[in-house]
């Protein structure tokens, strides 16, 4: 005879002491279903209907592959595999856990309307709702991350949310961060979230902390709050969060997205792994694109963030359960979850056993980035301006644009050649009859770096579109569109 796992849905775990997972015995998967129903009895009415055949609400799972319409009898099972119940559902149920008691004033009439469906859950209730309104939730980024953790924060009545950005409304924000409307457009990003997150709910206090998190006041503000969501689009930020939550004692939900790929985990040194126990350093510049570089699908972020609520709700309620020590990936192009498992680095400088690193660092220089708005020095440059003089008097230079296709598909310079910067060492041939050169990206930043590697393999006579084609665009040619 076999041992076989059996995985219980919610809805059936009544039957089962509250147990997600319990063992049965059997040759074949009949004969465990058979073993089942004999050692929970109550499951036998909710499984087997009054001939013994299984109810056709239900659906059996034998690792991973459905089994229902094999012969239940002839379908052979051995001791390790893991057989899955899934019956249909249309509600909640009962798992048999419930949060800690939260003391406190009950609610109020509309609040016990507003969060009916939350005190309806066993797992939740009036004081898991009561521990929800004392939560203190910060979210590092109001963008597409932030938008959707946000928005169901609120919802779900998180007492107080603290918004740190420092960005105004795009138009290409729209397409993902679903905070924002058309007539935000221009606005600043904390005014125009306050506002969207006070109309979805007036019980939540909205905490405005405009500006870039820095060094100099991250503990300050991270140390009032339960638990801090990372909606960051940079790894300088990524590593300062993860620090001061680590210093602070403080778990961090952790997202992630790019092109149509995404992660999510939640980093409590306290219990498990931190961020840098997973990545002890950033990549190279330049290895890992931003979003606005490499593009993004729109709804991805829309179920990250959403992961990161979850993960959020349930830390402040106590489930028993989350993504520490765990990191989720999730390919949209597949739909396709995978789980892996992570530990503590025994060597970590930040949270292991001897470690070496005791307060914040320079977080730009760690990841070895300049500020935004800063091209390294000893690079050197060509505005605009000079460049649309030169152009007008046809005297023009080789215009190099070193981004992406898809970017390029959206706007370009002139008669400029595309020629990606990550293949630029290997098609720098193509560049060897041009007696001056030019080289732009979306920023600037990209570009200097391309024009630095340009100058350290001999060509002399290269400059840095200062601003890149945002700067083209604001100060030469309106109509071409800024990204």
């Amino acid at each position: 005879m076999a041992e076989v796992q059996i995985k219980v849905p919610s809805p059936l775990r009544t039957f089962t002491n509250g147990e997600a997972k319990v063992v049965a015995e059997g040759a074949t998967v009949g004969g465990v279903l058979d073993d089942l129903v004999r050692r929970h009895t109550g499951l036998k009415a909710q499984l087997l209907n009054g001939e013994g055949r299984l109810r056709s609400g239900v659906t059996v799972f034998l690792n991973d592959e459905d089994v229902r319409y094999l012969e239940r009898e002839a379908t052979a099972v051995k001791s390790g595999d893991v057989v899955a119940l899934v019956p249909a559902i249309a509600g909640g149920s009962s798992t048999g856990w419930s949060p800690p008691r939260a003391a406190g004033d009950s609610l109020t009439p509309d609040q016990l309307r507003r969060y009916s469906r939350h005190l309806l859950l066993p797992e939740v209730g009036v004081e898991g709702q009561q521990r929800l309104r004392r939560g203190k939730v910060l979210l590092v980024g109001a963008g597409g991350l932030g938008a959707p953790s946000a928005l169901y924060l609120a919802a779900a009545g998180v007492g107080q949310l603290g918004l740190v950005d420092f960005d105004k409304v795009e138009i290409s924000n729209l397409q993902r961060q679903i905070l924002y409307g058309t007539t935000d457009v221009g606005r600043p990003k904390i005014e125009a979230a306050t506002a969207r997150l006070n109309n979805l709910n007036p019980d939540v206090k909205i905490v405005p902390h405009e500006g870039r998190l820095t060094s100099e006041h991250a503990l300050d503000i991270l140390r009032e709050y339960d638990v801090v969501v990372d909606g960051t689009d940079n790894f300088a930020t990524r590593y300062l969060v993860n620090d001061a939550c680590v210093l602070l004692g403080k778990p961090n939900v952790y997202g992630s997205v790019y092109r149509f790929e995404g992660q999510a985990s939640v980093f409590d040194a306290r219990k498990g792994p931190c961020y840098r126990c997973l990545y002890a350093e950033p990549p190279p510049p330049g290895l890992a694109p931003s979003c606005a570089e490499g593009g993004v699908l729109g709804v991805l972020p829309g179920l990250i963030g959403t992961i990161q609520a979850i993960e959020t709700v349930k830390i402040l309620l106590g489930a028993p359960e989350t993504l520490v020590g765990r990191l989720l990936l999730f390919d949209a192009m597949s739909m396709r979850f995978h789980e892996l498992k992570l530990r503590k680095n025994p060597d970590c400088v930040l949270c292991g056993p001897n470690a070496t690193q005791t307060g914040l660092i320079d977080y730009p220089a760690f990841c070895g980035v300049a500020d935004a708005d800063t091209v390294p020095s000893g690079i050197p440059e060509v505005t605009v301006e000079e460049l649309k003089a030169r152009l007008d008097r046809g005297d023009a230079p080789f215009l190099l644009d070193v981004r992406e296709p898809g970017e390029y598909a959206i706007a370009h310079l002139p008669n400029a050649t595309l020629i990606p910067r990550g293949q630029l060492g290997q098609r720098v041939t193509e560049l060897t009859r041009a007696s001056e050169l030019v080289v732009y990206c979306r920023s600037g930043n990209r570009s200097a770096q391309a024009t630095r590697l340009l100058l350290d393999l001999g060509f002399n006579n290269v400059r840095n579109l200062h601003g890149g084609i945002l700067a083209w665009a604001e100060k030469i040619d309106p109509s071409i569109p800024q990204y």
